[in-house]
């Protein structure tokens, strides 16, 4: 089965129209696996969001610590999702990454999937000297994850598979303005900071450069082929 993966970049977008878009890409492809279609179109979709919070299928309402009225003044919006995970945040200087692949297509199933995500991300920090790490108990990428007391996240992960087709995906906070991170417990987590690479370098990063390298990584560690 082909690698062949499109490549999309569609700038800054609101999330429920993002999501929309998924959802339709999706059905696609898994109906054009049912139909057992030779060359199917795969998608890899970069975007960045208006701000929102979303909350997984197994999420917590009580991670969000402020009322829907307060976000709503705030000009935050708020989803309640089809992805694994609980509640998190997407903005402005952030990126989000949502691959809409057929497993079978890349040999893996959906452990070594988001693996793989991981890696992608922890390759994309190591080029600005940044060490990314995993934690067996929490998905993502962090920073410290062996020290409670200095661990914290910079890269979200929340996925939904159906017929080994995915959607969502990652969430790398690069110039985030991470005050919007109190709102919540970020994936449910209390006792975890939340950082980026801005933060982390103290400099605004150029988005377009992180999104490059990390495109590349995808190439690298997927297969994947883009056109």
């Amino acid at each position: 089965m082909s690698r062949k993966v499109i490549f999309e970049d569609l700038g800054r977008i609101r999330y429920r129209e993002a999501w929309d878009y998924q959802e339709k890409l999706f059905d696609a492809v898994i109906r054009d696996k049912l139909d057992k279609r030779e060359e199917k179109n795969q998608y890899l979709l970069f975007c960045e969001h208006e701000h929102v919070y979303t909350i997984g299928k197994s999420g917590n309402r009580q991670n969000l610590l402020i009322a829907r009225s307060v976000c709503e003044s705030k000009q935050i919006d708020l989803h309640e999702i089809d992805r694994g995970g609980d509640i998190t945040y997407h903005g402005p200087g952030q990126l989000v990454v949502y691959p809409i692949i057929d497993l079978e297509a890349f040999h893996i199933g959906i452990k070594k999937y988001i693996s793989l995500l991981e890696d992608v991300v922890i390759a994309t920090l190591r080029e600005y000297n940044i060490e990314g790490e995993k934690d067996e108990k929490a998905m993502g990428v962090w920073i410290d994850p062996a020290h409670p007391a200095k661990a914290r996240k910079i890269c979200a992960i929340g996925v939904r598979a159906s017929r080994f087709v995915t959607m969502h995906g990652l969430a790398l906070n690069v110039n985030s303005d991470l005050s919007y991170f109190n709102y919540i417990n970020p994936c449910g987590f209390t006792d975890r900071g939340v950082t980026s690479l801005g933060k982390e370098l103290g400099r605004e990063i150029d988005l377009s450069e992180v999104s490059f390298r990390m495109k590349h990584h995808f190439h690298h560690l997927f297969g994947m082929v883009f056109s």
